[in-house]
């Protein structure tokens, strides 16, 4: 799961939508690469980064968080 990019994308209320027209994308799969089912292309995640999130760094946004044991 991407809290890292949630986080984000709340924070400058960017909508899982904005996010699927930019990549090309449905938001079901949206919705799926945000909560690590699938996972983000390289171009997919700089093109967000670039685009929406040029603040942050990309290893920020896109580091899955650690799952609790």
């Amino acid at each position: 799961m991407l809290l890292n990019l949630k986080a984000a994308m709340a924070i400058k209320k960017i909508s899982v939508v904005a996010i699927a027209q930019l990549i090309g994308a449905t938001e079901k799969t949206v919705n799926n690469k945000l909560n690590g089912v699938t996972d983000f292309t390289v171009p997919e995640a700089i093109a967000i980064r670039n685009n929406l999130f040029p603040e942050y760094d990309l290893c920020y946004l896109f580091t899955p968080a650690q799952e609790a044991v």
